[in-house]
């Protein structure tokens, strides 16, 4: 699927669009994509590798499992992703860096929860129908 297409499908679950146009959570996979941290196939799995790498691990698998999600701060968010990736989301949502981690802070926990219904990953060639039938019901 499409960058753009994604953050037009997480935009729509997450109830609009954010202050700077786009969709915070599309604007971080996609960055992730082409940074060549989300890897091939499913772009959860890749925010998921590239979180667990930078020491979120733990909070990350709280979001897909069934039970209470383990918060994170925006700091959580700047220690653990890629400088590059971050000052490409704050860029395109016109926002600072420090906003756009703070921004991700308050929406990953629940947006990828929203994602993993059954607490777990969808496929790679699921994720879009997870996301339309989040947003049908």
């Amino acid at each position: 699927m499409a960058g753009k297409d994604l953050g037009n499908l997480l935009g729509g679950l997450l109830g609009g669009q954010s202050a700077g146009g786009g969709n915070i959570v599309g604007s971080l996979l996609g960055a992730l994509g082409r940074s060549g941290g989300a890897g091939s196939g499913n772009p959860l799995e890749g925010l998921l590798r590239s979180l667990s790498a930078g020491g979120l691990g733990e909070q990350a698998q709280s979001w897909i499992g069934t039970g209470r999600n383990q918060p994170v701060t925006g700091e959580d968010l700047i220690d653990a992703l890629p400088p590059d990736v971050l000052l490409e989301v704050a860029h395109r949502e016109g926002v600072g860096p420090h906003e756009a981690a703070e921004r991700l802070a308050d929406v990953l926990p629940r947006t990828v929860d929203e994602l993993t219904p059954r607490g777990r990953l969808p496929q790679s060639g699921s994720l879009d129908e997870v996301i339309k039938q989040q947003q049908l019901g």
